[in-house]
């Protein structure tokens, strides 16, 4: 499995529709690697759960530290939530569903719901005709300047940090993935999803509460959602919205190199790539859906010339925050300031 694959002549990193035959031998996942990257990650999972709760039952409050690698495995749980969902993590559909759906009560997320909606990101990303499934709402420079002023403060206030990353996880997680809004003709499978997850999430919520107490249960789950909702959402974030991303629209949008160029290489340390389960390796991941995470990496090795499309930094995606329009003309995503200075110049 971990033999590298041989190629002859690779295409250039332009010719992203090449590049799917070439990637076709890592789509294939190692059972028994999946089995123990799913239980290296349960396992830690309850064990901090458990230091969480008896260092509040017993008053060692600097044990409650151990809320932050609670909710850095619940992360990685989502991770593995999200290959099932591409039908990547264990290779059997059914296997891949139910793992899914029981890793979804832990995580909040109504696993039939959110595969369809990430499905539609899949299959539009970086299309400016095809927004607003699965993805977070951008603007280009014209669209926001025609908005009411009530508008544009609306967009102001969406894309402010505050709200993304300190709000937008509360109401996602805890809220607007209890129904399935946006999934109204999608037949019934996203409510029966979405309302017996949250049946689920209620009797496991129920049993907690009754054992530990609700106090105990709401001080020690209610912040790991939260933190790994934040850097969920923060993932999500810079994966997309990076100033070189690439964005098109009508016949000019196509797939791979959507794909390839539309989603970036959030390069992190070695702990953090195994926390967000190479999830940054986002790139290859849009183009390739189906490799495991665990076998990106291979990719990189073999191919180190796909390492620096897209390439960011944790110091660049910190600058990513502020990039929150497309301009058309250069084909970037810019600031509220620079738009407003490129929109003077232009008049």
């Amino acid at each position: 499995m971990n033999a590298r694959v041989q190629t002859s002549a690779p295409p250039s990193d332009d010719n992203a529709g090449a590049w799917l035959k070439i990637l076709a031998p890592y789509r294939q996942p190692d059972i028994g690697r999946s089995a123990f990257e799913l239980l290296v990650t349960v396992v830690p999972f309850a064990i901090f759960w458990a230091i969480a709760y008896f260092s509040f039952a017993y008053g060692f409050w600097v044990g409650l530290l151990a809320i932050i690698p609670a909710g850095a495995a619940l992360l990685r749980l989502f991770m593995i939530q999200h290959d099932c969902g591409h039908g990547s993590f264990f290779g059997r559909r059914k296997l891949d569903d139910w793992t899914g759906r029981v890793l979804g009560v832990l995580t909040l997320t109504p696993y039939d719901y959110w595969r369809r909606a990430h499905a539609a990101h899949h299959a539009t990303a970086g299309n400016l005709d095809e927004r607003g499934i699965g993805d977070i709402t951008t603007l280009t420079i014209a669209e926001y300047q025609a908005l009411s002023p009530f508008g544009r403060l609306g967009y102001r206030l969406y894309r402010h940090p505050l709200v993304m990353f300190g709000i937008g996880p509360a109401w996602l997680f805890l809220f607007k993935q209890r129904l399935p809004f946006g999934m109204m003709k999608s037949g019934a499978q996203p409510w029966v999803s979405t309302m017996s997850t949250n049946l689920a999430v209620a009797v496991l919520a129920g049993l907690m509460i009754w054992a530990i107490g609700v106090v105990p249960f709401l001080v020690i789950h209610l912040p790991i959602v939260l933190l790994a909702g934040a850097a969920g959402i923060w993932l999500f974030y810079v994966q997309h919205q990076f100033e070189e991303t690439h964005w098109s629209a009508g016949e000019d949008w196509k797939f791979p190199k959507a794909a390839l160029h539309g989603a970036s290489h959030y390069d992190l340390p070695p702990v953090l790539r195994w926390v967000t389960g190479n999830i940054g390796i986002h790139h290859i991941h849009h183009l390739a859906s189906r490799i495991p995470y665990y076998r990106l990496p291979e990719v990189l090795r073999d191919h180190p010339q796909l390492a620096d499309i897209g390439r960011i930094t944790i110091r660049d995606s910190l600058r990513c925050v502020k990039l929150v329009l497309w301009d058309d003309q250069r084909q970037k995503l810019v600031s509220f300031r620079d738009a407003a200075l490129t929109s003077a110049a232009r008049a």
